[in-house]
């Protein structure tokens, strides 16, 4: 990880326009978890591989990391990230767009530098996923018909895509048998569905320690699990209720209370933990087709974490 932050570093600077090292900088460098580069590194090492590819990988799948949380502070006009105010906030919407377009260019760049087109192939094939998983969720936000189904299809693309194809270039490069590379992949999906699942869960019961105020999904009308299942099972002064505060965005003192009381009365927060906890665990069972080593261990724990975050 030292030699994928020095790389990222390397890769984020500009020689003509120091706006985008100012701008990478303040999110790169403000203390996240680099969670997916770290799968890639721990992807490629349990299958005997590392070395100058594999750390380019991972730098690769940060910068797309980076420029997708730019662009969607953006587009969800948040005005904090990792507990620090955004660059849209700090700055403007026009350099987020920008410096968010530069990376995307950037890890194109390091991809070429790999010369696997069929590396290439499954993160320029997740990029796409991921912007149509963005534009899913804004079609799909306010939409009282959003089903649980269409929330994991829009979860799938905007998360989970880039945790599969991180994993999944991992063993790639280690030059994984197309069984290992495949269940890589699928532990990369299921890790990433539950860690999004948890993320929306936190919102309405997390605290400020995740680097997002709590309820920030509801005032934004964002139709996560919890909510969607409070709709399915509402009466009709509930779906009242949530037509003002959801759809036409008409929201006053007491009603993120009234959301917090709804989803209890009708276990949606229990279920979408459950939920959550059921692909921790579809996670861990794709760990068992690789080879025994102490990193499958490791991968196997972190699923478990992803959850544990919710007792």
């Amino acid at each position: 990880m030292d030699a994928v932050n020095a790389l990222i570093r390397d890769r984020m600077a500009s020689e003509h326009a120091p706006r985008i090292p100012e701008v990478t900088a303040h999110l790169v460098e403000a203390g996240g978890k680099r969670l997916r580069p770290m799968l890639t590194l721990a992807a490629a090492r349990l299958l005997g591989g590392q070395g100058e590819k594999a750390v380019k990988l991972a730098a690769t799948v940060e910068f797309i990391h980076t420029a997708t949380l730019l662009h969607d502070d953006v587009v969800d006009e948040s005005e904090k990230r990792r507990g620090r105010p955004t660059a849209n906030l700090l700055w403007d919407n026009k350099s987020s767009v920008l410096v968010g377009d530069y990376l995307f260019a950037r890890s194109f760049q390091l991809m070429t530098e790999c010369d696997s087109l069929a590396i290439m192939a499954v993160l320029a094939n997740a990029s796409a996923v991921i912007a149509e998983g963005e534009v899913l969720q804004l079609t799909a936000a306010q939409n009282m018909g959003t089903t649980a189904e269409t929330y994991l299809q829009v979860i799938r693309g905007k998360t989970a895509a880039l945790f599969s194809a991180a994993t999944e270039v991992g063993g790639m490069v280690a030059g994984g048998s197309p069984a290992q590379v495949d269940a890589l992949r699928a532990y990369g999906d299921a890790l990433g569905i539950a860690f999004q699942m948890a993320d929306d869960l936190l919102d309405y019961g997390g605290t400020s320690a995740i680097g997002k105020n709590t309820g920030d999904d509801f005032r934004e009308g964002k139709l996560t699990l919890p909510v969607i299942l409070a709709i399915a099972a509402a009466d009709t002064e509930e779906r009242a209720f949530w037509e003002r505060v959801i759809e036409r965005r008409d929201q006053r003192e007491g009603d993120l209370d009234q959301a917090l009381a709804l989803m209890a009365r009708h276990g949606t927060l229990e279920a979408t933990r459950a939920a959550a906890n059921d692909w921790a665990a579809r996670a861990r069972a794709a760990l068992e087709a690789l080879p025994d080593h102490p990193l499958r261990g490791m991968l196997s724990d972190l699923a478990a974490y992803v959850v544990a975050r919710l007792v």
